[in-house]
């Protein structure tokens, strides 16, 4: 019998190992990516608990070693998204009935597993999956990753303690409830943590969810399910599926008790769905919660007063970690003109230094991009820009695809402030650099906040306060992460909840209750203790 107000653990970030030459996380970390590539894994979908395998096998190669295969997983298709939905609404109503802390227990356990018995296992299979280095994975497959767990049961139980006064004779109390029906989530490539996230927030909030994870991180998704498993999530709670996305689609979205879609990905793509729900919008039990996090063309403005090294540090690595396959990665960046010169030489020379290979080797900074289609795609630009007359490639331009989709870090110098590449979303290791009179600040700041369709991050560089203040309101509206002296990217769970607004998303900010809240249906309770029996009101006495 439960009779108690548990409270939960405080959340705390997890700490960072840095995997520094002679550690022992340097030598586990190396073992288990020697795991990784000693055997091929063998990876079924999870529905209901069960493991469900078709005949169509598909292989996977790491972006860095095209021609190597560490796996395979078994594509579905409509009956399996069928099943899915079938095994998560029978898991509905003894999850949604389970007691909050007993939830909570699972996923706190999951935080334990992977920053403890599976930290290294989870960084691997990013690194060789996903093309990741070793910080760039411990950041995020287990840091960040724990971090969603840990806070997001501190948010669930502020959330649950948020109540309404009562006045005399009543007693008013709020009921969080799961939706009514299933969530989508739909997971990005380029973060084990967000893959994670998105479909385990709104099972916290005792909601069941069908999950389909990108094609190019089905990898990691795979270990991801393990530890889910292993922790003792319910079968049928979070289900796994590999299909396509229109085949998905097409059964989720005629679904009458589709009740919520979680994303991270492109702004194509989310705008797609949404017509699609609201065509279908009818059909359903209740309005669907959207939720979607997406693209951006992320900032740097520097002022005349910023320091030159701060500048550069910024801008290499806001750029160009994880091969700026970041949706909060420097994609374009604004210079006055009087620091040009020795931003220029600095930034092209620290760029051209940047080590690039495979991610076992732990001296590189650059590794590979996703996949072959993003690899043309980034090419395109490049190519493109070698031909513009108002374009300059001032470092990089270089790629090869013989053994694995390698670009090397590139710097677009241009005139035009509304050149191709400061406007559309590349997702690769493209800095495009526009430089503007030093007396011209107004003018370039509005430009900047009229150039893009997205808000999601932007960094100011500046050591004048005045000038920092002033850009600040000025830009209020380009950026939901906003950097001030620092790089655009790196958001901390509990610390910089993330999510950007315009073309970007919804901005329900992952890593905070915002997000939380908007997997719950809540439910007001008003007990009235001594109801009245007589309908007349005192004014309708007499005098």
């Amino acid at each position: 019998m439960t009779n108690a107000l548990f409270k939960a653990p405080i959340a705390k970030n997890e700490p960072v190992y840095n995997y520094a030459p002679g550690t022992r996380e340097r030598e586990l970390l190396k073992k288990a990516i020697e795991d990784v590539y000693a055997a091929e894994k063998d990876i079924p979908m999870v529905i209901g608990g069960k493991e469900i395998r078709t005949d169509k096998k598909v292989s996977i190669h790491p972006p860095h070693n095209i021609k190597r295969t560490i796996g395979y997983y078994y594509q579905g298709g409509e009956e399996e998204v069928k099943a899915a939905i079938d095994a998560a609404l029978s898991a509905k109503e003894k999850w949604a009935a389970m007691n909050w802390e007993q939830r909570a227990s699972i996923f706190l356990k999951i935080a334990d597993l992977i920053s403890g018995t599976y930290r290294y296992k989870i960084n691997a299979a990013t690194m060789v999956g996903q093309s990741k280095n070793p910080f760039q994975a411990e950041i995020d497959a287990a840091c960040e990753l724990a971090d969603f767990f840990r806070f997001n049961v501190q948010y669930m139980t502020e959330i649950y303690q948020g109540q309404p006064e009562s006045s005399p004779l009543t007693w008013n109390r709020l009921e969080y409830r799961p939706l009514e029906g299933f969530v989508f989530a739909l997971t990005p490539f380029n973060f084990t943590s967000i893959a994670g996230n998105l479909p385990t927030a709104p099972a916290l909030m005792g909601n069941v969810v069908v999950w389909k994870p990108s094609k190019t991180a089905i990898y990691s998704a795979s270990v991801l399910m393990e530890i889910f498993r292993e922790a003792g999530l319910p079968d049928g709670v979070i289900n796994m599926v590999f299909t396509s996305g229109p085949t998905a689609a097409k059964v989720i979205f005629s679904h009458k008790d589709f009740a919520g879609f979680h994303f991270t990905g492109s702004t194509a793509v989310f705008q797609s769905v949404w017509q699609i729900i609201g065509k279908n919008i009818k059909n359903y039990r209740s309005y669907p919660r959207i939720v979607g996090e997406t693209g951006g063309k992320d900032y740097v403005f520097v002022h005349n007063t910023a320091d030159v090294d701060e500048v550069v540090t910024a801008l290499v690595r806001g750029a160009f970690e994880y091969q700026g396959q970041k949706c909060s990665a420097a994609s374009r960046a604004y210079i006055p003109k009087s620091l040009w010169p020795q931003i220029k030489e600095k930034l092209v020379a620290t760029t051209e230094s940047l080590k690039m290979g495979p991610p076992e080797d732990f001296t590189n900074f650059i590794n590979a991009v996703i996949d072959e289609a993003s690899f043309d795609k980034l090419v395109s630009y490049i190519e493109r820009a070698k031909k513009d007359v108002e374009a300059e490639i001032i470092a990089g331009g270089i790629y090869n695809k013989s053994e694995g989709y390698f670009i090397r870090p590139t710097i677009i110098l241009t005139i035009d402030p509304h050149y191709v590449t400061m406007e559309e979303e590349l997702f690769g290791p493209v800095l495009t650099v526009y430089v503007y009179e030093d007396d011209k600040l107004d003018e370039t700041l509005d430009t900047l906040n009229n150039t893009s369709m997205y808000a999601l991050t932007g960094a100011i560089f500046a050591k004048d306060r005045y000038a920092i203040e002033y850009m600040t309101k000025k830009l209020e509206n380009t950026a939901g992460n906003f950097y001030i002296n620092d790089k655009p990217t790196g958001a901390v769970v509990g610390q910089q909840p993330f999510g950007g607004a315009r073309g970007s998303g919804t901005n329900d900010k992952a890593g905070s209750y915002l997000n939380l809240i908007r997997w719950t249906s809540v439910r007001t309770i008003k007990e009235n203790f001594l109801p009245p029996k007589d309908y007349r009101y005192p004014f309708l006495d007499e005098e």
